[in-house]
């Protein structure tokens, strides 16, 4: 029972348990994801984006970069003795849901040393647990995977250029600019 706040009743002191994520909603969180990305995923240009006239799509590298084309690496890769990349990349992160035509595009993130970059401390590594743990209570599958582009700039403003560009291409729910469109359940803003 809830306390009346205004007739002097206790209030309860207990928190209430965090609402678990229903199949449903899971998979409903995940369809709308991918209806914006399925076009991208099949060389589609999207119905959706506004185009600009006076763009050259050779000089957007994100319009180019086929995420299935790269080679897809266990998120555990860190832990190799060797690292399969070096030096500068930009990364990204894929689900692939069995139920759906395509892949999910999650992260997008850019490094100057792709063989360090997941080592320490990530938020992403939080949101990927939390987001495989959500699928598992649920008994959803998952297959998560890590891909790298090393053929990414050596400088960093253009390397983060770059990740823009992809981020506002893709609209992956775990980077921080997009988290709202799809109220990514998974990511905390603190």
């Amino acid at each position: 029972m809830q306390g009346n706040l205004f007739n002097g009743e206790p209030l309860s002191a207990t928190p209430t348990p965090d609402l678990p994520l229903q199949p449903l909603q899971l998979r409903a969180w995940q369809q709308r994801i991918h209806d914006h990305q399925a076009a991208l995923f099949r060389g589609d240009r999207p119905t959706n984006s506004q185009g600009d006239l006076f763009a050259n799509a050779s000089q957007d590298p994100a319009t180019g970069l086929d995420p299935m084309a790269l080679t897809p690496l266990p998120l555990t890769f860190w832990r190799w003795p060797d690292s399969p990349h070096q030096g500068p990349a930009i990364y990204l992160v894929l689900d692939r849901p069995s139920d759906l035509d395509q892949p999910l595009l999650l992260y997008v993130g850019e490094t100057g040393a792709a063989d360090r970059r997941w080592k320490g401390d990530h938020d992403c590594k939080a949101y990927l647990s939390a987001y495989g743990e959500a699928l598992q209570r649920c008994g959803l599958p998952h297959q998560l995977s890590i891909r790298f582009c090393t053929d990414a700039p050596s400088d960093t403003r253009a390397r983060r250029r770059m990740e823009q560009q992809l981020i506002q291409r893709w609209q992956p729910p775990f980077n921080k600019e997009t988290r709202q469109r799809w109220a990514t359940p998974f990511t905390a803003d603190v």
